[in-house]
């Protein structure tokens, strides 16, 4: 290091990093790695590929480092940089390194995040933006979902019909997750009665279409989004017409015959119908799709109930 506190990148590959913090600055890291190729630069997160990575590393999960020794160098005084999602996993994967011999071994404080917080050079496997990976990368991050289940919902359409009490969280939650389309169906105007459940609208909002307001909220959530509104009521004339691009059709309405008509339009199109009603604080959920062999709603209840029987 120089007497200004900069790297002397002009040090042999060898000595290179040696006197020097275990943690470095990502600015430092990346001037670094930008003068120097001998530098090894080591991925220690499991699944490091996967959420983006910086361009070069080598990746050897932490649990890894001592069963894959080969893939590092035979010379113990090559200076090694590790990083993570933050610091953690780098940290103990020095201490790793260290009992394994070697003695030039660093982190980057803050890791990968803090790298692409920066806005430095990320690469991936060409399936996500580097935007994209580092909002979807706690979806990722879970076995459920990974890489082919983050791409999936991407990739998905689902249908809201109804933007009131069930239907304003559950597109929240859709769009958070990344679902590439989300259609909202409803034909109301919103009253400020609606605001202490209704999440997707605010108090500007009084007066204008659910559609509109909800559409507003779910691209100020995630702009990627494609929203589709339909602000008219559903019919048995064009309920189908509605659902033939979707992959999925969630109820999030509040009266019983809109209930039976969804169900019914699933059914004959072959898609899922995901079921939900609350009263109070009583609520129900079910998801239907008889294409797969299960039961539709009018196989629980043949006989549709009343309207004082199915209050909204």
């Amino acid at each position: 290091m120089t007497d200004n506190g900069n790297y002397d990148t002009t040090e042999s590959p060898g000595k290179m990093l040696i006197n020097t913090a275990e943690e470095i600055t990502v600015t430092e890291a990346y001037r670094i790695l930008q003068n120097n190729a001998a530098i090894i630069l080591i991925d220690v997160r499991e699944r490091g590929a996967a959420l983006g990575y910086i361009p070069g590393a080598l990746f050897i999960p932490i649990n890894l480092l001592e069963k894959q020794s080969d893939k590092l160098p035979v010379d113990k005084d090559s200076p090694i940089l590790t990083y993570c999602g933050s610091s953690m996993l780098s940290r103990q994967a020095n201490t790793t390194l260290k009992k394994m011999g070697y003695t030039n071994v660093h982190l980057i404080r803050g890791g990968f995040n803090a790298w692409q917080a920066l806005g430095f050079d990320v690469a991936s496997d060409g399936r996500f933006t580097p935007e994209q990976l580092n909002r979807y990368s706690r979806n990722i991050l879970l076995e459920e979902i990974g890489i082919e289940g983050q791409v999936k919902l991407l990739n998905s359409k689902v249908l809201i019909v109804g933007a009131g009490g069930l239907g304003c969280p559950a597109a929240l939650y859709l769009a958070a997750a990344g679902v590439g389309t989300i259609g909202i169906a409803d034909f109301d105007m919103l009253e400020l009665s609606n605001l202490n459940r209704q999440v997707l609208h605010g108090t500007a909002d009084v007066g204008r279409l659910k559609t509109d307001s909800a559409k507003d909220a779910v691209y100020r959530l995630n702009p990627e989004v494609n929203v589709i509104t339909y602000d008219e009521r559903l019919t048995a004339r064009n309920v189908l017409d509605v659902f033939k691009d979707y992959d999925v059709v969630m109820d999030a309405t509040d009266n019983i015959k809109t209930k039976y008509l969804l169900n019914d339009a699933c059914f004959f199109a072959g898609k899922p119908y995901v079921f939900g009603g609350a009263v109070r604080f009583v609520g129900q959920a079910s998801v239907f799709f008889p294409k797969e062999g299960g039961p539709c709603l009018r196989c629980m209840f043949p006989k549709q109930p009343t309207e004082s029987m199915s209050p909204s």
